[in-house]
């Protein structure tokens, strides 16, 4: 519902009852920590996904999430039903699909040099979604609806997805969408841009990497203008994190700037997911924007430094003990 203020954001969000759209999947990572894949004689199990770890992470802050999907009806696809049982978050609409389709997989490591992540994706059994799927669906018992990029790579979940997005809009849901770009998921990087610019302009939170942003805009140089200009244009908060470099958020005409914690990282993965979870579970508990950002930041922190996604996503008492820990955020 483009053209909300950042004030009604917030308060939807306060809500603490998401709608999450997009993939649950397997997580199998080598064990010990600095171990590469190929030389493993162990590896452990998680729930993955960006959307089932976003919606596991906000369950462990207290949240109450809902996972939209569709998983493969075989012992995968019931591992990642029996995981999102684990982290309390509903299942009631990740539909189980047959024939071919299948769970997406990660294989990694926790290594940072030459770090290595194998993802099985094809015949995606997420990509199923369909309209239909979406009209079973209250989403007016839902105070926002959360979405990462990918549920828009492929057809019929495409649809679907916008679909919901028009859905959420004749109701006044606000949706709140991680550009999340997958390169290997599309057919090419053409259609990528076209459709997840679609899919920012009709959103009212953006949050992206620098990539991403450049990717959209045609240039990683016209990035952070692109960021800018999509909040000048009806988005009430857009985020545009730089690694390092922290992050800059525009917001009803204000642009903030945040540091990170430093933390030694075991793994790159997994920080965007915790990012959003922290960040949404930081406005829900009423803690000003900047404020919010920054716990985000920390756990997206708390989630490189560990093992494993959704295992290592915190909760409120992980968090509180982390930043009593740690120094930070960095100055910017």
């Amino acid at each position: 519902m483009p053209g909300l203020s950042v004030e009604q954001l917030r308060a939807a969000i306060a809500q603490n009852r998401f709608a999450v759209f997009g993939r649950a999947g397997m997580d199998m990572f080598a064990h010990p920590p600095g171990v590469k894949s190929e030389k493993a004689q162990e590896f452990r199990s998680g729930l993955g996904g960006s959307a089932a770890n976003i919606a596991a992470g906000l369950c462990k802050f207290g949240a109450q999430a809902s996972l939209i999907t569709s998983v493969s009806d075989d012992a995968v696809g019931r591992f990642c039903l029996n995981q999102l049982k684990h982290y309390g978050v509903d299942a009631t609409h990740v539909r189980a699909v047959g024939g071919e389709y299948r769970n997406s997989l990660a294989v990694y490591e926790s290594v940072l040099e030459d770090f290595q992540n194998v993802i099985y994706r094809n015949g995606a059994a997420d990509f199923q979604v369909t309209e239909e799927d979406v009209d079973a669906v209250d989403l007016t018992g839902f105070g926002t609806l959360v979405t990462a990029g990918t549920v828009f790579a492929a057809e019929p979940s495409r649809g679907a997805h916008f679909h919901a997005f028009d859905k959420a809009a004749a109701i006044g849901l606000p949706v709140i969408f991680d550009i999340d770009y997958r390169p290997y998921s599309w057919p090419s990087p053409e259609v990528a841009a076209d459709v997840l610019s679609r899919a920012g302009a009709a959103s009212d939170m953006i949050v992206g990497n620098d990539e991403e942003f450049g990717f959209m805009a045609g240039g990683m140089d016209k990035g952070l203008a692109k960021a800018r200009t999509l909040s000048e244009t009806g988005v009430a908060i857009v985020i545009y994190k730089m690694g390092e470099g922290g992050a800059v958020t525009f917001a009803g005409g204000e642009e903030i700037r945040t540091g990170i914690y430093p933390v030694t990282a075991v793994k790159p993965n997994g920080a965007g997911d915790s990012f959003m979870a922290g960040l949404l579970a930081g406005i829900a508990d009423g803690l000003p924007l900047r404020d919010a950002i920054l716990h985000g930041s920390a756990c997206a922190a708390i989630v490189v430094s560990q093992p494993g996604c959704a295992p290592a996503m915190p909760n409120h008492t992980q968090l509180a003990d982390f930043l009593a820990r740690h120094s930070g955020p960095t100055e910017v």
